[in-house]
């Protein structure tokens, strides 16, 4: 396999890898209610955005290698080549032995771009520029002018406006809080983020357009929001979990993801458990949060929701009027 790789060339195998990744994401059925999707990822080549990654970390000595796009040997290169269309996050920015920065699990990607439910002339803003590969299948959708990404570390937003460049892309890349937001560029259609958060930043909703659409990692699920009027919104999360880096600035980070940009691998009730808990922000202590979770029927993701008026955000499980309502942090 390596060898026909070395004599068929890595264009080639790129454009075999990204063919055999659209498949696969398909067959999870993340394109279904919006196809369209799909011919951007045939279209935007990850290996531009990824031209090294990080493998190792979470096993052994917890140590991490990287793998890059100029390794002196042809079959390391092969694989990297191949490790960036595997359905699955790529650790692209590590500081002082953390990892700070990810390309997310493309399958997920494509899940969050298919619920953002953009239309033509919409215009987007992303809170997480990352490698700018999400930033990227936007632009392919709505056009360059349409996407704004930003990012609070400078040195995320240069690589990844080299990135997009490369791939023929030149959104608004902007180095800031994306807390703040972006409200010279406002007002948006969509809103979303790429990294976790703890509530909803205020800033965003002013900047939003009638009827504008949140899509947010909020505890260890996704968030969607339909902005209602001035200053509130409200909806619920979906039924996907997910596990993004922090959004750094000014929201305190939540608990440290087990996986990034990707979906754990723990029993189904542990997790559900997990999620309760960090929406709750610490208000339930483990047997009171699994006694609710029993007395309630085990309820998924999607019935829980977020309600953001009055200045607060609050959590809430069936009902933003019922029983159960917890201020988020």
């Amino acid at each position: 396999m390596a060898a026909h790789a070395l004599e068929t060339g890595p264009e080639d195998l790129a454009c075999r890898a990204r063919a055999a990744l659209v498949r696969e994401i398909d067959r999870s059925g993340a394109f279904a209610a919006d196809p369209v999707w799909r011919e951007a990822f045939e279209a935007v080549p990850r290996h531009l955005f990824v031209p090294f990654y990080y493998v190792g970390g979470a096993a052994g000595n917890g140590g991490f290698e990287r793998v890059w796009s100029e390794d002196p040997d042809p079959r390391v290169r092969d694989d990297w080549l191949r490790g960036a269309y595997e359905d699955t996050p790529l650790a692209t920015r590590v500081r002082d032995g953390e990892l700070v920065s990810s390309s997310s699990q493309p399958s997920l990607m494509a899940k969050m771009l298919v619920e953002l439910d953009v239309r033509d002339g919409h215009d987007v803003l992303e809170i997480g520029a990352g490698t700018g590969y999400n930033a990227a299948l936007l632009a392919h959708r709505l056009g360059d002018s349409r996407v704004t990404t930003v990012d609070l570390d400078v040195e995320i937003t240069e690589a990844a406006r080299r990135h997009l460049a490369r791939a023929g892309h030149r959104p608004a890349v902007v180095t800031g809080d994306g807390a703040r937001g972006v409200p010279e560029r406002a007002p948006y259609d969509r809103i979303i983020a790429t990294c976790t958060l703890t509530t909803i930043p205020p800033a965003w909703l002013p900047q939003c357009a009638p009827d504008a659409r949140i899509l947010a990692p909020l505890a260890t699920g996704l968030i969607a929001l339909r902005v209602r009027g001035p200053g509130h919104a409200e909806g619920n999360f979906l039924h996907t979990p997910a596990y993004f880096v922090p959004l750094r600035g000014d929201t305190s980070p939540g608990p440290r993801p087990d996986r990034l940009g990707g979906l754990p691998r723990r029993a189904r009730g542990q997790d559900l458990l997990r999620f309760l808990l960090t929406l709750t922000a610490g208000r339930l202590d483990p047997q009171d949060a699994y006694a609710l979770w029993e007395r309630e029927g085990r309820p998924e993701r999607d019935r829980y929701g977020v309600t953001v008026g009055d200045g607060r955000a609050r959590a809430w499980l069936d009902d933003p009027r019922g029983r159960y309502v917890w201020p988020l942090a």
